[in-house]
């Protein structure tokens, strides 16, 4: 069975950086690259992606929203995945979860098979 953890959520003055980790187990690297990352959501709103990597670490890709701005990484040797979050601003505040398990590259939250429970970023202005 696949279990994610977040942390390294918290409250941050707008333009101020994060680093939200996600420890994970029972997890399999297949040869075939499948894809994991990081989403948030806010009341009333649907869960969106903020970045992805493929879970051998080569590739990424961030929305419009976040590029430039997040980094998204991977320790396979440690089972965690990381984003670190710079220029926060106050639109970023929500609730934020590591996913794994899709076999696309895809943002679409649908994709994702394993979530953790999700850690809370306040960005105050």
């Amino acid at each position: 069975q696949v279990q994610l953890v977040e942390s390294g959520g918290g409250s941050v003055q707008s333009g101020g950086s994060l680093r939200l980790s996600c420890t994970f187990s029972g997890y399999s690297y297949d040869t075939d690259d499948n894809w994991m990352g990081w989403f948030r959501q806010t009341p009333g709103k649907e869960r969106e992606g903020v970045a992805i990597i493929s879970d051998s670490g080569r590739n990424t890709y961030y929305p419009s929203s976040t590029k430039g701005r997040f980094i998204v990484s991977l320790d396979r040797a440690e089972n965690t995945l990381w984003l670190q979050m710079n220029g926060l601003k106050p639109e970023d505040t929500a609730m934020y979860y590591c996913a794994a398990g899709s076999y696309f590259m895809s943002v679409r939250p649908q994709n994702y098979k394993y979530w953790g429970q999700g850690t809370q970023v306040t960005v105050s202005s």
